[in-house]
């Protein structure tokens, strides 16, 4: 049995994400156990996948956001292979028979010049961070389409906007989920699904953050308006009103989430 949502005066939930079938991705990752937890948390069905077996862990955390098992599935996948992602819409559509919203939180990363950065790492770089966000995102689109609209979240970075040395391959796949993420909200606002970029400064999970050395704090004070890293959860706020029907009006928008630092 699901636990009782709370209601206001006209009987609306509480939870902004209430009865909401969420595809999570990368969900074993700092960004993707935060979100695990916080959408079930805010009333959210949540379908997790993640190239790596589920821990027990996660288990036991998603349990108690949810106050039970009922709302919490997982499917290791490797997202970059399309028949893979096939099989994760096939029994997501099985077991909750429909889909709201995907958050795609996959990504790989090689730095390395150009003179130094082999063909292979390139195309792992691009295949595990833009050819995974398309895969994801056509094989969602006819569930979406088939439940009356929703919401695609697409996790970037501020490294698809902003120069850093060393950052070819991984700045070159973000800017493409930037422009990829546009696209698809043009294509798609007539079925009513709306489409996002989180685009994320430095973020650590919360024991990184307690140990960061002094002169790490010192590099984020002279960088980040807000003069610290942030936290996962404080992204994953984002992701959660994005993929919310507050945000309804927001579409192909690129939501930076970094403190001040591209500024």
């Amino acid at each position: 049995m699901l636990p009782v949502d709370r209601k206001d005066r006209r009987g609306k939930s509480l939870k902004p994400l209430d009865g909401k079938v969420i595809l999570v991705t990368g969900c074993l990752g700092t960004a993707g156990r935060s979100a695990v937890t916080m959408f079930l948390r805010k009333g959210a069905v949540v379908f997790g996948c993640d190239r790596r077996p589920i821990d027990g862990s996660l288990e036991k955390e998603a349990a108690r956001a949810a106050g039970g098992k009922e709302r919490f599935a997982y499917r290791q996948a490797d997202l970059c292979e399309e028949e893979e992602v096939m099989g994760v819409m096939t029994e997501l559509d099985r077991r909750f028979e429909r889909l709201d919203g995907t958050y795609h939180n996959v990504y790989t990363n090689v730095w390395k010049p150009a003179l130094e950065l082999t063909l292979p790492e390139w195309d792992e770089t691009i295949r595990g961070t833009l050819t995974s966000t398309f895969l994801v995102c056509k094989h969602a689109l006819p569930l979406l389409i088939r439940s009356g609209g929703g919401s695609i979240v697409n996790a970037s970075s501020i490294l698809g906007q902003l120069v850093q040395p060393g950052c070819l391959a991984y700045g070159a796949a973000k800017a493409g989920v930037n422009q990829l993420t546009r696209v698809l909200a043009a294509d798609y606002a007539a079925y009513g699904i709306r489409a996002n970029a989180l685009v994320p400064g430095d973020f650590k999970p919360d024991e990184a953050l307690a140990r960061q050395s002094g002169q790490e704090k010192e590099a984020m004070r002279r960088h980040s308006w807000l003069g610290r890293s942030g936290r996962a959860d404080e992204i994953n706020e984002v992701a959660a009103f994005l993929l919310s029907d507050a945000a309804a009006y927001v579409t192909g928008a690129l939501y930076t989430v970094d403190g001040g630092f591209h500024v």
